[in-house]
């Protein structure tokens, strides 16, 4: 059998050793070999020289007795502090902790005696945890520390899910980045499936994952399959739906197009019958039926949602006859835009179809356009109209916005601004500068007119 690890080896390296513990034989002026503090207290590590404490470390065959010294135990962590010397101190000479690794509770004992840090991809986790439970923060730090120098794409689920657990923050958001940045990559790994509903639920939460929709739906039915075996289920329709829970609900369904959806979500039996139809609908009809599904662009989109309005004042009535309303502008740094504001009906709660569109005025392409529908509830209100993805824009060049709208009068703005500049919470400014669009525009202009604001991300 192997004897227990070695002075300068890394516990994480070595196999369990025998619960006898170390007998090494007392030195005579073995002090005088040492010519420093730290040298003296690395020769008492893992020493019955001196010690006054022993532990019992792990559960059954693979425990492990190891001696310490109480007085360099209680001046490294507040938690020996008081289970030496609190008011409820224990007076056993030998304690049992049936919940520590032994190469973790080593890996801590090294770093209270000499501030040597041993530790390995196999010990890391539980290392940390140790390091936790005794309040060693700076040992802790440098768990986290190695975590995130071996963080990949291939091990960000499993690493999100440890960082939840063990209450890591700072880790969780390296972690949640990674994934952000190469979310096929993360999702296709083994760990992504091993994650709990609520790790799952606080990734599709977030609006900067670059995947399509519809490899993400791939991705929790995935999921779905491995909960069910979790949990003892077969593997039916209703099962995957019934793990899944509040998750399907963050799948932005309108964010696909028809034929991703019917390719894959409408034939899955997850969702109910009604909802597939109610989706099909949203995607084919106008003015569509609400659904309960987010239709937020995701893709890349780092920082928080912002809009401005052109206008300052609200006015009613404007018409529409087929022409569409259309503004250009530039903005001075790159942003992508999500969507629009419009205005919405002078006569009361009102459906209407409407196509916008972003086109790049010098060359007349066009960056991004939705067919979709808002319905309004007849204030004065702006109404959010979503691309299906951000559409990028770069520093002075010159864009029009454009929205057709199908329906009866609407509000519209006066008082425009020819430019309007927000200022971030970071302290960045974006200027928006505008332009009346040549040409037949349902006479929107920078003074008046449809198309108020201009949702987008820095």
């Amino acid at each position: 059998k192997h004897q227990p690890a070695p002075h300068g080896r890394c516990p994480s390296m070595c196999a369990s050793p025998p619960v006898l513990g170390l007998h090494r034989e007392p030195t005579y002026n073995w002090q005088a070999t040492k010519s420093s503090l730290k040298e003296r207290f690395a020769f008492l590590f893992n020493n019955e020289l001196l010690s006054d404490v022993r532990f019992i470390v792990g559960k059954g065959r693979q425990a492990q007795r190891i001696p310490a010294h109480k007085f360099v135990l209680a001046a490294g962590s507040a938690v020996f502090d008081a289970m030496f010397n609190g008011g409820m101190a224990t007076t056993s000479a030998e304690i049992e902790l049936p919940d520590v690794e032994p190469a973790a509770f080593l890996a801590l004992l090294r770093f209270l005696y000499s501030d040597e840090v041993h530790i390995g991809p196999e010990t890391v986790m539980t290392t940390l945890y140790t390091a936790k439970k005794y309040a060693v923060p700076a040992l802790e730090g440098h768990c986290v520390e190695f975590l995130t120098k071996h963080l990949r794409a291939d091990n960000a689920f499993m690493l999100l899910t440890q960082a939840r657990l063990f209450d890591e923050p700072q880790l969780a958001s390296l972690c949640l980045d990674t994934i952000d940045k190469s979310t096929a990559d993360a999702i296709n790994a083994e760990g992504f499936t091993d994650i709990d509903l609520d790790t799952l639920c606080a990734v599709l939460e977030r609006d900067t994952l670059s995947i399509r929709e519809n490899r993400l739906f791939g991705a929790i039915v995935r999921w779905a399959e491995a909960e069910c075996y979790r949990q003892q289920l077969p593997p039916t329709s209703e099962n995957k739906q019934k793990v899944l829970g509040k998750a399907l609900l963050l799948i932005r369904f309108p964010l696909m197009t028809v034929e991703e959806f019917a390719a894959g979500p409408a034939q899955s039996g997850i969702l109910f019958d009604r909802e597939v139809v109610n989706l099909f609908l949203h995607f084919t009809v106008n003015p569509k039926p609400r659904v309960d599904y987010i239709d937020r662009p995701r893709c890349c989109l780092r920082g928080e949602e912002s809009s401005i309005n052109r206008f300052q004042q609200v006015e009613s009535r404007w018409g529409y006859s087929g022409t569409s309303d259309r503004i250009r502008f530039n903005v001075n740094r790159r942003i992508s835009i999500v969507g629009f504001g419009l205005y919405g009906s002078i006569h009361g709660p009102t459906d209407y179809q409407v196509n916008i569109q972003v086109i790049e005025s010098d060359k007349r392409i066009t960056l991004g356009q939705n067919d979709t529908g808002f319905s309004c509830d007849g204030t004065a209100s702006t109404f959010r109209v979503m691309f299906k993805e951000p559409v990028e824009i770069l520093p002075n060049v010159s864009y029009t916005a454009c929205a057709t709208l199908k329906g009866s009068d609407s509000h519209y703005g006066t008082k425009g601004l020819k430019k309007v500049t927000q200022e971030s919470a970071t302290g960045t400014k974006t200027t928006f500068l505008f332009f009346s669009s040549p040409g037949n525009n349902n006479g929107t202009s920078v003074e008046d007119g449809q198309i108020p604001e201009i949702i987008y991300y820095t």
